[in-house]
This record gives structure tokens, C-alpha cells and sequence, in this order.
């Protein structure tokens, strides 16, 4: 299985630790919503979509069940970040080139703009997340 897409949509707020939701597509046919980016203890890093548990936990939804692919979702996420970062927070497709077995990434035609407003305050410890039905 091949990430195909990844969008990333930086937060504006900088002081937070939660910098930016990314999405991504595997297989161009399965996609996977809310993963984020946090500036941690050890720097950035990549955390899995989760829910909120009875207690007050936190379990993840999905996860990858082996460290290579944990890793190349961590990487494609982690460079889209800088890239878009770069460009002043404009989030953007990013599509794997298929000729390549590494996680270069290479421009989609395709742009869309962060629809989760600037006036989110959130950080890495506080996510509210629905309730399952």
C-alpha cells in the first residue's frame, strides 16, 4: 500500500502545539482524516485520528501496526508540513510519483483552503472529538 495523497492544513495559531490536520490517500482509494501535526518534547511528530473515551483517554481510531509504514506516514506528513509552512500555510495536494518506491512527493493540480477557521484553540492534550453514536 502507497501513500498517493497528503494534504496538510496548518493551524495559525504558533504558539500552539497542535500545527496542522493532515489527510491522507493510500492506493488513491482509502482515505484516512484528522491525523495531527504536534510540536512535542522531541519536535514534531504525527498522531493518529482518536477518540475520547469514557475515562478521559485517548484511543486511536486507526494506526499503522508496524514501524516502516508509522514511518513513511510520519515522513510524507512531516515534509508536506515544512513545505506548506513554507508557503505560508496554503494547503495543497501532494501526489506520490508512482515510477518511485521512495516518498518524494510531487505537485497535484488541485488546492483547497483550510476550511477549519482561524479561530481554533486547540492543543495537543484538549481535543474534543464527538461522541460515537
Amino acid at each position: 500500500m502507497e501513500i498517493t495523497e497528503v494534504k496538510v492544513f496548518p493551524l495559525r495559531k504558533p504558539d500552539d502545539k497542535l500545527k496542522a490536520f493532515a489527510t491522507l490517500v493510500f492506493d488513491g482509494c482509502f482515505v484516512i482524516r484528522d491525523l495531527k501535526v504536534i510540536n512535542g518534547n522531541l519536535g514534531l511528530f504525527v498522531a493518529m485520528p482518536s477518540r475520547k473515551l469514557g475515562d478521559g483517554t485517548y484511543e486511536d481510531i486507526v494506526h499503522p501496526i508496524n514501524s516502516e509504514t508509522r514511518q513513511k506516514i510520519e515522513q510524507a506528513v512531516l515534509e508536506e508540513y515544512e513545505r506548506v509552512k513554507e508557503q505560508r500555510g496554503r494547503p495543497s495536494f501532494r501526489k506520490q510519483d508512482s515510477e518511485s518506491a521512495s516518498t518524494t512527493l510531487s505537485l497535484s493540480s488541485s488546492v483547497k483552503q483550510d476550511t477549519r477557521g482561524d479561530d481554533q484553540s486547540l492543543s495537543a492534550g484538549e481535543i474534543e472529538l464527538p461522541q460515537s453514536r
